[in-house]
Order: C-alpha cells, then structure tokens, then sequence
C-alpha cells in the first residue's frame, strides 16, 4: 500500500470554483484513479488544501496521475492555486509525523 500527504494553497477566493470542480470532477480524470485504485481525501482550512491518497503501489498512483487529460486537469487547477513562474501548481509533500491504527505502519 502506497500513501502520500501533499499541500497547496488556494488563490484568494477561488475555494467555490475548485469545490465546484471537484464536486463536478471530469469523468476522464475519475477513469484512471478508480482503474488504479486509488482514494483520495481533501481537507480545507482558511485557503490550505491537504490532500491525503493511498494505492495499491506508487506506480499505480504515478500511473494515475499522468496523460493528456490529467495535464489539461492540472492546468486548469494551476489557475485556482498558487503557481510558480512556469504556471504549475505548488504542491509540497507532507512528511509523516503520526500514525495510528491502520496507518500506523507508514
């Protein structure tokens, strides 16, 4: 099992249109993660987003996140989230601190 922690920050006021795109997310960007088996959970607080997924593997997550549709996906997120100079999203990953339960073996 593959998890992964990452974090991105939100464009002053653009939460409505990047929960509206997720609530609305495009059948071409959910074919593959389901196809992978991949879930995913996104929490917010005062413009941060933490993204937490998990994997059969981090192939199959890589493999999830890659194509011509999912880059088409990403730009348009790149125009709600802080970018850098060349328009990509920031994304950090989060290192583990805790884990409990089932995720006590990170």
């Amino acid at each position: 099992m593959y998890r992964t922690g990452m974090t991105f920050k939100l464009k002053p006021g653009c939460y409505a249109a990047y929960k509206k795109a997720h609530d609305e997310l495009w059948p071409e960007i959910v074919a593959p993660m389901r196809d992978e088996g991949i879930s995913m959970i996104i929490y917010h607080y005062e413009g941060r987003l933490f993204l937490h997924a998990e994997a059969p593997s981090r192939e199959a997550f890589e493999r999830s996140q890659t194509g011509p549709d999912v880059a088409r996906w990403h730009a348009y997120m790149a125009t709600l989230m802080e970018a850098d100079a060349e328009g990509k999203s920031i994304v950090e990953d989060l290192e583990v601190a805790f884990g409990f339960g089932r995720f006590a073996a990170v």
